[in-house]
């Protein structure tokens, strides 16, 4: 009598590895077929809303010649996206005026008041931020808080930005508290929230007394209003 023991055991080896092999190879396929999802293309803002708000709030923010730009001469009101995200892979392109600021954000809950006048909303105090800046103008010219950084916490590398006015690539890509920062081409920032490297930056930082600083892993991407002008556009996310 033949003993069909090692051959049931090489089937089931062979059995594991087809099907270990077919859930890799449809969860590429899946990651590598993602869709952009357009935010700004240069005419709808149907992607967007203010912050608190139900639509877009036109006159504050505005659409010029393709581009999406600030109203410096109103309430200042930060859009965010109406869908919320967890990981994904956003590409934008910003410039800025003379001495302005602004910054991308993400995982954005709207849980704080807007408050009107001070620059800025209270969600730098919540969320990270990426810099948006004129780090030759503007009256902090602090490299921990310059254009492509973590905002007050960590310094960007390799950076190569354009002049005043033109316009910078950048890239945001956030896995499961995997991010990376890239601008012009260039990676600038690459961390992993909740390491203990970043807990320790914190702990040495503004935000120190702010446990919830940061926590939230899935939320709207918002973009600041300072009360400069600064300009987007091309703006598209792909969830991953």
């Amino acid at each position: 009598m033949v003993n069909s023991t090692p051959i049931k055991k090489l089937m089931k080896t062979i059995l594991i590895l087809f099907a270990s092999f077919f859930v890799f190879s449809c969860t590429s396929k899946k990651e590598e077929t993602s869709e952009w999802i357009t935010l700004f293309d240069g005419g709808s803002t149907d992607a967007l809303r203010g912050y608190k708000l139900k639509t877009f709030p036109n006159g504050i923010w505005n659409v010029n010649n393709g581009i999406l730009e600030t109203n410096p001469d109103t309430t200042n009101i930060d859009i965010i996206t109406t869908q919320r995200f967890k990981n994904f892979d956003l590409e934008y392109e910003w410039a800025v005026d003379t001495a302005a600021n602004s910054g991308v954000f993400f995982h954005v809950q709207e849980k704080m008041a807007m408050e009107s006048g001070n620059g800025n909303s209270p969600n730098w105090l919540e969320n990270f931020e990426i810099q948006v800046l004129d780090d030759q103008h503007f009256n902090d010219t602090a490299a921990i808080r310059s254009a492509g950084s973590l905002y007050d916490l960590i310094i960007p590398v390799n950076k190569n930005l354009k002049a005043i006015g033109e316009f910078n690539q950048a890239r945001i890509f956030q896995k499961d508290g995997h991010v990376e920062h890239w601008l012009n081409g260039q990676k600038v920032l690459d961390f992993q929230i909740g390491s203990q490297e970043l807990k320790n930056i914190l702990a040495k930082s503004k935000f120190k007394d702010n446990p919830d600083y940061g926590t939230d892993t899935e939320g709207h991407i918002m973009f600041q209003h300072h009360g400069q002008k600064v300009y987007y556009k091309n703006i598209r996310i792909k969830e991953l």
